[in-house]
């Protein structure tokens, strides 16, 4: 297993910065996932020195309320305890009026991102989300969504990002006018993974081509998108490589890639991948700066609520960001997982030499981008953001 020296590590932090932060190759990437304990130091100060040519000082972070706008789910990915089916104890749609009640508490609190996440398409297995959705006067799950965020963004000083799962070209034009941005997490390219027993059995939408197809139609429509890895889920160490590379290409071509979240598999009691292995602090923070020396210019996120009470340390592999984290909702996908308190966040970060931001759910930087999707967007961002991009400054009532 090839191991880089301390030495030979800090030789290529000194190569990056003086050629300009050129993205690394897939072979040097390979080896330094495999980096010793005692070569990860030097690592780390490599992709912090890629980070500070970035974005040198801030660490961002979204200030959100989390709506499951529906659990039901015609997947069953084998690590998720998210998913419903109908009848199931916790299965649950949300009512317009419980969307909104969410809303409006977060407005309360300082919020400024409505994050949506749904199972996919239960319509399409379950007649009882047809019966749903024809109770509330919708013909699908993507048509209720759409209506949502609108209502959202029309009612509230909040702005919509909807993660609903496979999206054809269409709808990805429709939710652009009413959501700033939007993500899939692409997880893993490998399709390996969908065979019998891996996470992805009987997970028709985790299909790494139907998913890397939605990625690059958003970029098609220049749409502000977020994805990401699920590392630690049956992935060869290559192939996790190859899903962060694929990610890279696509925003070479498209430029629309706001975001890239790196995040760990958290072991879930009651599914089939209970007893599944969880990466330690070292492939995480391995992972993190592999996915910094590939990407030097991306935003790179790690959820700090899956790496309590260490999450500080995820500043040592590059990221810039710490994505969403709410002061009212859980993380209805990690329940168990509590998101700190934004103080002690601020805090963490600070100790760390960085000054903590709120940002809008669109990062500064792809705000115009979002904004030439529809007046009402444009009109909007320019209600929220303050004159560098970031979110207005709020005081919570």
């Amino acid at each position: 297993m090839a191991t880089f020296s301390p030495d030979a590590l800090a030789a290529k932090a000194t190569d990056i910065a003086t050629a300009g932060a050129e993205p690394i190759s897939r072979k040097t990437a390979c080896r330094l996932l495999r980096a010793s304990d005692d070569a990860l130091p030097s690592l780390l100060s490599a992709a912090q020195v890629v980070r500070a040519r970035f974005k040198p000082a801030v660490i961002t972070y979204s200030r959100k309320v989390f709506l499951p706008l529906t659990n039901l789910c015609r997947d069953y990915c084998g690590y998720c305890t998210f998913r419903r089916d109908p009848g199931e104890p916790g299965a649950h749609t949300m009512t317009p009026d419980e969307v909104m009640e969410v809303v409006r508490a977060g407005e309360r609190m300082g919020c400024t991102e409505a994050l949506f996440s749904l199972g996919d398409k239960p319509e399409l297995l379950f007649p009882q989300m047809r019966d749903t959705l024809r109770r509330f006067g919708y013909k699908s799950t993507l048509h209720y969504l759409e209506a949502m965020c609108e209502k959202v963004l029309r009612e509230s000083s909040l702005l919509p990002h909807p993660n609903p799962g496979l999206m054809s070209a269409e709808w990805l034009k429709r939710l652009s006018r009413v959501a700033p941005s939007m993500g899939l997490m692409l997880e893993t390219t490998s399709a390996r993974l969908l065979a019998k027993n891996a996470a992805h059995d009987n997970a028709p939408d985790k299909e790494p081509a139907k998913r890397l197809r939605v990625v690059e139609d958003a970029g098609r429509q220049k749409i502000p998108f977020t994805t990401g890895i699920l590392l630690g889920i049956g992935e060869t160490l290559e192939e996790r490589v190859d899903t962060l590379i694929a990610i890279r290409g696509m925003h070479a071509k498209y430029r629309h890639i706001q975001e890239v979240i790196v995040q760990n598999f958290r072991a879930k009691g009651g599914t089939p991948m209970a007893h599944w292995p969880e990466p330690d602090r070292g492939e995480m923070l391995r992972t993190l700066a592999v996915a910094r020396l590939l990407m030097p210019e991306m935003n790179i996120q790690a959820p700090p609520n899956l790496s309590d009470p260490h999450y500080a340390d995820l500043l040592d592999g590059g990221i810039n960001d710490w994505g969403g984290v709410s002061p009212l909702t859980p993380d209805f996908i990690n329940p168990e997982k509590p998101w700190p308190h934004l103080d002690e966040l601020r805090q963490r970060t600070e100790a760390k030499g960085f000054e903590l931001r709120q940002r809008l759910p669109v990062y500064p930087e792809f705000a115009e981008k979002a904004a030439a999707h529809s007046d009402l967007l444009s009109e909007r961002l320019g209600a929220s953001a303050d004159s560098e991009g970031y979110a207005q400054k709020k005081r919570a009532a």
